[in-house]
């Protein structure tokens, strides 16, 4: 029988949708004849994301609660009310035989619904410190697929698996051709490249950094490849040329990871799984606006293993270009910080995933 039908449900940010739809990427190559759904909330990136990448959606009307009082709060309780109502409607009319769910808000309502209707479901964590969803779900899931050591502290011990984040397919057999990555974004491949990453919005304080260290990468004779994000593009547009390339997206992200010797890039856990598969010299620089802090908690888990550097925004005018020069200089560090991350690759994640779920549809 591999006419299963299987519910994901994630999103919010890409960090949940990407790894959902490589989850069902892999279960269609494993179950050509299954039948596949997704939800998600009404309007977050997933109804766009998810379509493209040829699944169907079904949308909640649910949010986050906001940190201070407002009327979105307000409304708070009749979204999740009308959530769970739509879901298990949802949960009813499809009759999944498993569910998965790779956190963001709309996973809560619909896996509570799954399991609650006796539906086995699988939770996918992608950070190191335990999303809130994830962590009311837990105690109904059969099996909680983590990236990293210590997640007994969120879940039950025994439905732990440790898989690693699932990163998207194009950037597990990547090519370290310098030169064809280079000239692809019209860089010189004979000098210094460093990648700047601000996840798929941007980051404004990075575009702040690098705008502000212009100069002293021109000094240093370094090149920038440096992704600024659609909110900032027309921004910061006017910096390309002269060993400078701005973009707001980068698509080719093989050929930019290629290109690079040094990467400066937010520590989302999907970015930190890609770079531990890429193995380069990386400075974090964590997001503090997210929920309980948890880039700092996903670089700090790097910097412990001497696996990468990590920078605070309030330490960047101070520390920034001391770090970076010596990070140049050290040829010792630059390796030992290569090696040190590639070591906690864990390329095959979504299959392990996958294997998880076999074992329950068994």
């Amino acid at each position: 029988m591999d006419n299963y039908r299987f519910i994901l449900s994630g999103g919010g940010t890409g960090g949940h949708i990407y790894p959902a739809i490589a989850i069902a990427h892999e279960l269609k190559r494993r179950y050509p004849l299954a039948e596949i759904l997704f939800v998600g909330a009404k309007d977050k990136m997933e109804m766009e994301k998810v379509p493209q990448a040829g699944y169907e959606i079904k949308g909640l009307w649910i949010s986050g609660l906001q940190r201070k009082l407002t009327l979105k709060n307000l409304m708070f309780p009749f979204k999740v009310l009308s959530s769970l109502l739509r879901a298990r409607k949802i949960v009813k009319q499809f009759n999944p035989d498993l569910v998965v769910g790779t956190g963001g808000y709309a996973s809560g309502p619909l896996v509570k619904m799954a399991s609650g209707a006796g539906i086995p479901s699988v939770l996918q964590e992608q950070n190191s410190y335990a999303g809130i969803t994830n962590k009311l779900l837990s105690k109904s899931a059969k099996k909680i697929c983590v990236a990293y050591d210590g997640m007994d502290r969120f879940f039950p011990k025994e439905k732990i698996v440790k898989t690693g984040n699932p990163v998207r397919a194009e950037l597990v057999s990547i090519s370290d051709d310098k030169k064809e990555g280079a000239s692809y974004f019209g860089l010189n491949p004979e000098k210094l490249i460093v990648l700047v990453l601000g996840g798929s919005l941007g980051a404004r304080r990075i575009n702040q950094l690098i705008e502000q260290e212009l100069e002293f990468f021109q000094r240093n004779d370094i090149q920038l490849l440096w992704q600024c994000g659609k909110l900032y593009d027309q921004e910061y547009q006017r910096h390309t040329g002269n060993g400078v390339k701005v973009m707001p997206f980068i698509t080719k992200m093989d050929k930019a990871y290629a290109a690079a010797d040094f990467i400066i890039s937010r520590a989302g856990a999907g970015s930190v799984s890609e770079l531990c598969l890429i193995g380069k010299p990386t400075i974090f620089i964590p997001s503090p606006n997210v929920a309980e802090d948890h880039q700092t908690k996903n670089a700090k888990a790097l910097v412990q293993k001497n696996a990468a550097l990590m920078l605070k925004e309030n330490e960047l005018d101070e520390r920034f270009e001391a770090d970076f020069t010596s990070l140049m200089a050290s040829k010792e560090q630059q390796v030992e910080l290569s090696n040190n991350i590639k070591k906690l690759a864990l390329p095959k994640a979504t299959e392990h995933i996958v294997d998880e779920i076999e074992k329950l549809l068994k």
